[in-house]
């Protein structure tokens, strides 16, 4: 047989012969499947982590309840006295909460649903996040196979009286199980088969081997199998002679005192994928399935609830088959272990017999039950089994059979391969090799299922370098609210440090980046280290990503350039190395030869960058690839601004000027500026009117206005509270002395006064250059500096613009001010070194964002977390392109916490008459039941379209749950869906006594437009 590759090999792999110990090289792993992802919540526990160190601990977690909390949940005092109950069961935390609002799922249709169908809609999510899969978008055809007890919930509300006709059929869509795996499907947009799995307590195990063969049939590619067991309410029970539940409030399994099982509540889910495809994408697994098996006991028993142990035999051998093991190399099985008299002898027999007689030596094989710890959680046990023997094979630990004390005298020891222990152990069965475990679930009516699984293969590590430069790491976060965010990172951030100190954090930055959904509140920090990244989350501040803002580009000009100021965006903007190389290759090569250093070393001498002929063409090659870069990432802008050379590479990228022309051009601009004779600028803190007047009574007031040749000129206003003067270096010395105010006035560093009259002789230049070009209409409006307006697309653009502009006024805050009126809402990125636009926009009433602030310690990061900052505001950014590669990493995702939901109908008081035959069962309930929502009183009628609002409204909010409503609220957003729309149909017409069309209130989804539509159905004057 060929060897396989090595488990998730990269570039680092190693040679099979040296392959980690518990890896098998030569297995044949086709027909292997992996457990990428796992979700769960047990009683005591909030999640798989917290619930494992519970069970190594061999921690009891089932809740004795006290009489006052019972009574509140809803059990009639006449059972609380009987003497046969037993107020003992694994409670479920917030069983009652749910997040509706993150699936889109109205209130009114949330309370009405299955507190186990919400859960399990919670946990999938969870899970496939676990998986490093996005939830809301994930790719490959996923399948779904979800299995629960039977609803209580329902029952509760069918047994009430309060339901009429039409809230019988609503409760049962919420509840019935056919509907709890095409609901998940929907609802996460998962494609695959989508199959309820009902045998009873096998049924989540069950589901297991449904779903493997559906991966290995090619009916999908991944699969979500989920289970939940959530009674309602979670109650105790009263003790039956001869029944399965015990009469000690203690599930005891294989123990000379068991008496029976408890009754739990929870919810778990897993991923699986083919094993080698997992492999393939460098998955990180929680283990491996080898095998399943389910078959039936048939009649061959002593009645139909009665387990069979030839059936038993039968699936585990059958199993063992499928794996294509032996049975000597397994060391653990995760046992059935109801805890009863009757199912422990049996269930210990036929492991026992089948086991042995495949290979198993004696006590080779450790037991465990988790029914000890957390009670029986019926249709979800088997699926809590599975990830129970994964973590065992993963660690290699052995959990104690809690509260186990003395073997029941029933079971045959001698020669058993099974043993059970009271204490935490090592692993210490089978040969050497892979970790093997098995799993067992039974179903009453004798539905058995049988699972194999193995250790993880062993993850080579990734190793991360030292902290560098290139060393900062993004992490991208959001939620559907502010506080759902906080949770989130709240939890993140404090895992970070340690328990997720060894995962490399270019693996965590790439699962959040491509295995989280784009919610609309987020959040992001750059950092170097685990530490220093939970630091910041704890303090980072969170936005509202809206619709995507309309997006201006900012492009500086000449003062803004610094030595190196193209390393922050190659380090961190993605495409901008391949765009700036395009445009270096439209420069002359001597000229080239001096640009790569001025732009990539922070050595290089400012002095020299600061000559116009080198500046230039410097500023336009970093603008013109830091804009076709961001535009390739998917912020497209709808208009660009250019300040002075800014112009120039606005024109280029709006297709006005090809680029091997703007090349030629901005090289002729530079040479020809440096020629003209120096000057000197100063940036006054004031309005162009009174710097005006300062500079009449400067010339008025002293000959030295004339006497250094030319008065002060207005080269620029850039915002209304900021100007620029220039004129010859004695002039604006003079004028410096004379102001004598430093705090409204700063000198810029230029060798130039430009846009005056001393670059005369440049803009003839440039007016020569400009003359032959071929010139295209603009795609894009661009601000023109002369007359401050937005030139629209499609517009002539004379030659002559590009010398006048060089030699004018900047009118940058008239140009601003017209963005802002024809673009309300936009954001302004500034792309290209410094950050000094960016401001001028924000005077402007814009909001900006600098791509390149400045000179800090770590400019990259600076530029990522600009990046980062874009796709919080709800730019369409691709999180993927601003992260590193990486591998799926098992990180906490989304913390759930939803408001707590009763459907009206379930919180009615139940007697004794009323209460199903199942042991009810609950999680932990408030002091007392939540009121029943009223529903709203339709206002009266009217033909004023002010009542039929309110009529609208009402029905809304009774069918929705929704009351909080606008006039442009959306039906259909909201939660509404065909079948409600008919309802709406109906009762609007019985409100106004007309036939309301459904397809027109279908159209007409808006509160404002139903209102229009009823107005338009009653005649004008109608009484009614």
């Amino acid at each position: 047989m060929t060897a396989a590759p090595h488990p998730f090999a990269g570039p680092d792999a190693l040679d099979e012969r040296d392959a980690p110990a518990g890896t098998d090289p030569d297995r044949d792993r086709s027909l292997d499947i992996a457990v990428t992802g796992m979700a769960g919540r047990f009683p005591g526990s909030a999640d798989i982590a917290s619930w494992w160190q519970s069970l190594l601990r061999g921690e009891i977690l089932t809740s004795r309840l006290d009489r006052a909390g019972l009574l509140a949940a809803g059990e009639a005092a006449p059972v609380l006295d009987d003497p046969d109950y037993v107020p003992v069961r694994g409670l479920l935390d917030d069983a009652d909460r749910f997040d509706h609002e993150l699936f889109g799922i109205s209130p009114r249709e949330a309370e009405l649903m299955d507190p186990q169908h919400r859960l399990m809609l919670e946990a999938a999510w969870t899970a496939l996040e676990d998986a490093g899969c996005d939830p809301t978008s994930e790719a490959r055809v996923t399948g779904v196979y979800a299995s629960a007890s039977s609803s209580a919930y329902l029952r509760a509300m069918l047994t009430s009286g309060t339901l009429d006709a039409a809230g019988v059929e609503e409760a049962l869509r919420a509840n019935e199980p056919d509907y709890m795996a095409t609901r998940i499907a929907y609802r996460l947009g998962l494609t695959g088969p989508a199959l309820s799995v009902l045998t009873a307590c096998s049924s989540s195990l069950v589901a297991v081997h449904l779903a493997v063969q559906a991966l290995l049939n090619g009916e999908c590619e991944q699969a979500v199998v989920v289970a939940a067991a959530v009674d309602f309410p979670q109650t105790g029970h009263v003790h039956l002679p001869g029944g399965i539940l015990s009469a000690s409030g203690e599930c005891r399994p294989f123990d000379a005192e068991a008496d029976g099982t408890l009754a739990g509540s929870g919810v778990v889910a897993v991923v699986l994928r083919p094993y080698e495809d997992a492999v393939a994408e460098g998955a990180d697994a929680y283990g491996v399935i080898l095998g399943t098996a389910v078959n039936n006991d048939g009649s061959a028993k002593a009645g139909y609830q009665a387990p069979s142990a030839t059936g038993q035999e039968a699936v585990i051998r059958s199993a063992i088959a499928a794996a294509d093991i032996d049975a000597a190399s397994l060391g653990y099985l995760e046992a059935h272990a109801t805890g009863t008299r009757v199912g422990d002898p049996i269930e210990w027999s036929a492991a026992s017999a089948v086991l042995a007689e495949l290979g198993a030596r004696p006590r080779q094989i450790a037991v465990g039950a988790v029914k000890a710890n957390i009670g029986h959680l019926d249709a979800a046990s088997g699926l809590t089994s599975l990830v129970k023997a994964l973590l065992v094979v993963r660690d290699g630990q052995v959990p104690p059979v809690a509260g186990f004390r003395t073997l029941n005298p029933l079971l045959e020891q001698a020669g058993s391969p099974l043993r059970l222990s009271a204490e935490r152990q090592d692993w210490s069965g089978g040969p050497a090799g892979p970790r093997r475990a098995g799993v067992s679930s039974f179903g009453i009516g004798g539905t058995n299922a049988h699972v194999v699984v193995e250790q993880p293969p062993a993850r080579l590590p990734a190793g991360e370098a030292a902290p560098d430069p290139a060393g900062d790491r993004l992490l991208l976060l959001s939620a559907a609210s502010p506080e759902a965010l906080g949770r989130t990172t709240r939890r993140l951030a404090d895992r970070l440090p340690e328990e997720l100190a060894a995962v490399p954090l270019t693996d965590i930055a790439h699962t959040l980046a491509t295995g989280r959904p784009r919610l609309p509140y987020r959040t992001a920090v750059v950092g170097r280290t685990h530490g220093e990244l939970a630091g910041r989350l704890r303090a980072a501040p969170v936005r509202a990503a809206g619709s995507p803002p309309p997006v201006v580009f900012l492009l500086p000009g000449q003062g803004s350039q610094y030595p190196g100021m193209a390393l922050p965006l190659r380090d961190a903007l993605p495409g901008f190395t391949e765009a700036l190389e395009e445009c270096l290759a439209h420069f002359g090569p001597a000229l080239v030869t001096r640009l790569r250093p001025a732009l990539f070393s922070t050595d290089f001498p400012a002095a020299e960058l600061a000559r116009t002929e080198l500046a230039q063409p410097a500023l336009f090659c970093v603008e013109y690839a830091a804009a076709t870069a961001l535009t390739a990432l998917g912020p497209a802008p709808v208009a660009l601004a250019g300040h002075s050379l800014g112009e120039i590479t606005a024109a280029a990228l709006s297709g006005v000027l090809g680029l091997a022309d703007a090349a030629e051009l901005v090289t002729v601009r530079g040479r020809a500026m440096q020629e003209c004779p120096p000057g000197a600028m100063i940036s006054l803190a004031m309005s162009e009117q009174r710097a005006l007047a300062l500079a009449e009574r400067f010339a008025s007031s002293t000959t030295s206005g004339h006497a250094h040749g030319r008065r002060l000129e207005l080269a620029a206003v850039n915002t209304d509270e900021s100007v620029v003067l220039a004129g010859p270096v004695e002039a604006v010395d003079a004028f410096e002395a004379w102001l004598g105010d430093g705090r409204t006035a700063r000198r810029l560093r230029t060798s130039h006064a430009f846009h005056t009259g001393m670059l005369d002789a440049a803009a003839d230049r440039l007016r020569e250059a400009a003359r032959g070009l071929p010139l295209g209409r603009p795609t894009l409006p661009y601000l023109s500096n002369v007359t401050g307006e937005l030139l629209p697309a499609g517009t002539t653009v004379e030659p002559g613009s590009f010398a006048e502009q060089a030699r004018a006024t900047v009118r940058f805050a008239t140009g601003l001010a017209a963005v802002a009126r024809a673009f309300p809402g936009a954001v302004a990125i500034e792309t290209g070194p410094g950050k000094a636009l960016s401001g001028m926009a924000e005077a402007a009433g814009l909001t900006a964002v600098p791509l390149a602030a400045g000179r800090s310690e770590r400019p990259a990061a600076e530029t990522t977390l600009a990046l980062a900052d874009l796709w919080s505001r709800g730019l369409p950014l691709d999180p993927a392109a601003l992260t590193a590669p990486g591998r799926p990493a098992h990180l906490p995702g989304h913390v759930f916490a939803g408001p707590r939901l009763l459907a009206p109908a379930a919180a009615v008081r139940r007697s004794p008459a009323v209460m199903p035959e199942a042991p009810p069962t609950d999680g932990p309930t408030p002091a007392s039941p939540p009121a029943p929502t009223p529903t709203p009183t339709p206002a009266s009628p009217s033909s004023s379209s002010s009542s039929s609002a309110a009529t609208v409204a009402a029905r809304w909010t009774e069918l929705l749950g929704w009351s909080d409503l606008s006039a442009d609220s959306d039906f259909f957003d909201l939660g509404g869906d065909s079948l409600l729309v008919v309802r709406l149909a109906r009762r609007l017409g019985e409100d106004l006594g007309v036939r309301v069309p459904v397809r027109s209130l279908m159209t007409a989804s808006t509160l404002a437009r139903q209102t229009a539509l009823l107005d338009s159905l009653v005649p004008a004057g109608d009484p009614r």
